[in-house]
C-alpha cells in the first residue's frame, strides 16, 4: 500500500515536532551549563563582566546547537515513534498494510531537510558567531595577544611582549610553522610606533627567540646592516602558533576548502579543517542513522514490551556512539586514519546499523 500525503505531512510533523522539543531541551540544559563555566572561568577576571559572559554564552548558542542535533534527532524519533506506537496510530498503519520504511521516510525526509539546511545555511551563521566569541575568549579569558593570519600572499604573525609589537611575514614555511623563508620581521615600539625593519632570507623558531640568517636591518635615519645570523627574542612556541590558527569552527562550510587549500600550499598541516569540513557534509546522513535508530528502539514496542529497557538501550547507544566518534576523530585528527575516513565512519556505521536491524526486526 502506498502511504497517503496526508498521512505523510502528519507523520512528518510529528518527528519535526519531536526532534524540536527534545532539541530545545537539551539546548537550554547546555546552556545553563555554559553560563555557569563561563562565570566560573570570568570570576577572577575583573573586565569580564556578567555582560560579557552573557554576549559569548549568546555567540556560542549556534554552535551548541549544531553538536546537540544529532542527538536531539536520536531522542526526538524515540520520543515520537513511542508516541505514535503507544497510541495505536502505527498499529493502525501498519494493518493497513504500510510498511515501517513507508512510515519512516516522511521522518527521513525531515531529517535530511534539516542537515541541507544546517549545512548550508546555518554553519555559516554559526561559524561567524563562533568567530567572535572566540575572539572574546581570547581577549578576556585567556590573555592571547599573538595573531596569525594565512593568505595567499603568505604567513603573517603578531607577536607581542612588554617591549612593544612585531609583525612577521614570510612568502613560504615549512616544518609546520617552524621555518620561514623570505622573512620580513617590522618592529614597533609601543602600540604604534614603528623603529626598524629586518629582511632574512631564513628564519626559525628556536627556544626563546627567532633564529635569523642572512639578515638585513634597518631602521628610520639609519643605515642597513648586514648580519650573517641574528636573534629576535620571542615569547612565542610553536603551539602557540599553531593554535593561533582560525580553528575550523570559525570557518563556513562555503569557506573552508578554499583555506584549507591556502594552508596546505603555505606549508601547514591541514588535517582538523578537512576533517570538520567532512563533518559538516556527513550530517544529514548522520541525522537519518539517528532516525533509523531511534526507529529500532521505539517501533515494537507494543509487541514485546519493556519500554523502559529498550529507551536506556536507546539512551546508551547515543552515548556511545559520542563516544565512539571522539575515538574516530582523534585517530583522524593524528593522521591514523583518513580524515575523509574518520568523518564518514560514524554517520555510515550508523547508518547501517539502523538499516541492518530494521531489516532484521521488519522483514527477517
Amino acid at each position: 500500500m502506498r502511504l497517503s500525503p496526508i498521512l505523510s505531512i502528519y507523520i512528518g510533523r510529528q518527528f519535526l515536532l519531536g526532534i524540536g522539543l527534545v532539541f530545545a531541551v537539551f539546548l537550554c540544559l547546555i546552556l545553563i551549563a555554559d553560563v555557569i563555566e563561563l562565570l566560573r572561568r570570568a570570576s577572577d577576571i575583573k573586565e569580564a563582566g556578567v555582560s560579557v559572559v552573557i554576549e559569548m554564552t549568546l555567540l556560542q548558542v549556534p554552535s551548541l546547537a549544531e553538536k546537540t542535533l544529532p542527538f536531539a534527532t536520536l531522542f526526538g524519533g524515540m520520543l515520537t515513534l513511542n508516541r505514535l506506537t503507544r497510541t495505536n496510530e502505527l498499529v493502525v498503519a501498519r494493518s493497513s498494510g504500510v510498511s515501517a520504511w513507508q512510515f519512516l521516510a516522511p521522518g527521513l525526509l525531515i531529517a535530511l531537510m534539516i542537515g541541507i539546511f544546517t549545512m548550508t545555511v546555518f554553519n555559516p551563521v554559526s561559524s561567524a558567531l563562533v568567530s567572535r566569541y572566540e575572539n572574546l575568549e581570547a581577549k578576556y579569558l585567556r590573555g592571547q595577544t599573538s595573531m596569525l593570519a594565512v593568505s595567499s600572499s603568505g604567513l603573517w604573525l603578531r607577536q607581542s611582549d612588554a617591549a612593544g609589537q612585531s609583525v612577521v611575514h614570510a612568502l613560504r614555511v615549512s616544518n609546520q610553522g617552524v621555518a620561514l623563508e623570505d622573512v620580513i620581521i617590522f618592529l614597533y615600539e609601543g602600540k604604534d610606533t614603528f623603529v626598524g625593519r629586518i629582511d632574512a632570507a631564513a628564519a626559525r623558531l628556536e627556544n626563546g627567540y627567532w633564529h635569523l640568517k642572512a639578515a638585513v636591518m634597518t631602521g628610520p635615519d639609519q643605515p642597513a646592516e648586514f648580519r650573517e645570523t641574528f636573534r629576535l627574542k620571542t615569547s612565542l612556541t610553536l603551539e602557540q602558533i599553531q593554535e593561533s590558527f582560525a580553528s575550523p569552527e570559525t570557518l563556513s562550510f562555503w569557506d573552508l576548502p578554499r583555506f584549507i587549500e591556502t594552508l596546505e600550499e603555505a606549508g601547514f598541516s591541514a588535517v582538523r579543517h578537512r576533517l570538520h569540513w567532512h563533518s559538516i557534509l556527513s550530517q544529514p546522513l548522520l541525522l537519518c542513522a539517528m532516525v533509523l535508530i531511534a526507529a529500532t528502539f521505539s517501533l515494537r514496542l507494543t509487541r514485546r514490551g519493556g519500554t523502559g529497557l529498550l529507551a536506556a538501550v536507546g539512551v546508551a547507544v547515543g552515548f556511545i556512539f559520542y563516544f565512539l566518534s571522539d575515538i574516530v576523530r582523534a585517530f583522524g585528527i593524528t593522521g591514523e586514519i583518513p580524515p575523509i575516513m574518520a568523518a564518514w565512519i560514524p554517520a555510515g556505521a550508523c547508518a547501517l546499523l539502523g538499516m541492518g536491524t530494521l531489516f532484521h526486526l521488519e522483514d527477517g
